[in-house]
């Protein structure tokens, strides 16, 4: 790219603590600028409401919601571990074991592409895939909508929120899904926010370089960019397979049979030693092994990183990105080596964190209902 030298003598000649530094790198080089998150956008048939969001903070803890009541939302979407599960890979539904690390929920809301390969467009859709899902919730729709009707106090909840004289699951989702949209960013308290809107000693001295660092040499501007830090595109790393599937039956029988249920032939089944991601969806040649670009945002909290899980620090992260990703033949053309030095490794690293709040988002689970006693 012509401009990146011509960028990186802006940076070495003002510093880059110069504020509007972020956004003439990304125009320079055609991609969106990094800024603070605008407010979530909220879809016309599921305005929000307090009660709502009330009601879709009860059911996200709520293990009723799911085939054997142990597995809600919040299994697999803790606060104290960045709304994740902390695990390499995620939790699964009691008798199976899941195959792919479980997203944060932070920033959720300006996805428009969920599931690491983008099965979903929103996240009214997005809670009935996991709460229904056979190695997730594996819960029956039927079945957990009675549960619920035989809840007094989510009886009037749901009347008073959606209307309805009993409760509906497709009113459970939504609810969730308002909740969830009410798990974002606080501009204020992102020192890479704070930066861009004046604060100049928000950012260190380290970070400021590293964030040149982002928007030139590293080029990490290319896929993570725009205010969520993420294009929603698919790309292919080669990044390394998690060693538990070869090693654990639970995740051979998940993996084999993700690759049965989704489609691919026989012998991609029997042999099921990779994750095809995207061209499970597609199944188009070009798009195996692609999953979706995650946000940078709330990285501090939301260790382990990739589809598998298998980097537990960012050092991890940009030491595998400055080697030019993994060995795959399916590797995306913008994977290429860095030539980082180690203090540039440092320096990125310092800046990736600051895209992270100064404290993580921590809440309590709220008090749930009982069943009506029955007389």
């Amino acid at each position: 790219m012509k401009t990146k030298p011509i960028i990186l003598a802006l940076g070495s000649v003002f510093g880059a603590a110069a504020i509007g530094y972020a956004t003439l790198a990304a125009a320079a080089g055609g991609f969106p600028a990094l800024g603070p998150l605008p407010p979530p956008p909220i879809p016309a048939d599921n305005p929000m409401t307090p009660e709502k969001i009330e009601l879709g903070k009860m059911l996200f803890w709520d293990s009723r919601l799911g085939g054997d009541a142990s597995s809600p939302c919040a299994v697999c979407h803790e606060p104290s571990k960045g709304w994740g599960d902390g695990g390499e890979i995620s939790r699964g539904y009691p008798g199976t074991q899941h195959w792919r690390n479980s997203q944060t929920i932070l920033n959720s809301a300006y996805y428009n592409k969920l599931f690491w390969e983008g099965n979903v467009t929103s996240l009214e859709q997005q809670a009935p895939a996991a709460a229904e899902g056979n190695v997730a919730g594996n819960g029956d729709r039927s079945l957990m909508e009675m549960r619920l009707r035989f809840i007094p106090e989510y009886v009037e909840r749901f009347k008073k929120v959606f209307g309805a004289d009993w409760p509906r699951m497709t009113h459970a989702y939504m609810a969730i899904a308002a909740f969830e949209r009410t798990i974002v960013s606080d501009a204020k308290q992102v020192p890479f926010d704070r930066f861009t809107k004046g604060d100049k000693k928000a950012l260190s001295e380290s970070a400021q370089r590293g964030m040149a660092l982002y928007n030139g040499k590293a080029g990490c501007i290319q896929c993570h960019n725009g205010p969520l830090a993420s294009d929603q595109r698919f790309y292919a790393l080669g990044v390394p397979e998690n060693e538990v599937f070869k090693t654990e039956p639970l995740y051979q029988i998940t993996h084999r049979w993700e690759h049965y249920q989704k489609g691919i032939d026989e012998k991609g089944y029997r042999g099921a030693d990779w994750d095809y991601g995207l061209y499970y969806r597609t199944k188009n040649p070009k798009d195996k092994a692609k999953f979706r670009t995650p946000s940078l945002r709330e990285l501090k909290y939301s260790a382990p990183y990739m589809h598998n899980g298998v980097f537990y620090t960012l050092d991890e992260v940009v030491d595998f990105y400055n080697k030019g990703g993994g060995a795959s033949p399916y590797k995306s053309p913008q994977i290429k080596p860095l030539g980082l030095t180690d203090q540039e490794k440092k320096d990125l690293v310092a800046f990736l964190e600051s895209l992270s709040m100064d404290k993580p988002i921590l809440m309590d689970p709220p008090k749930l209902p009982p069943y009506a006693v029955m007389k």
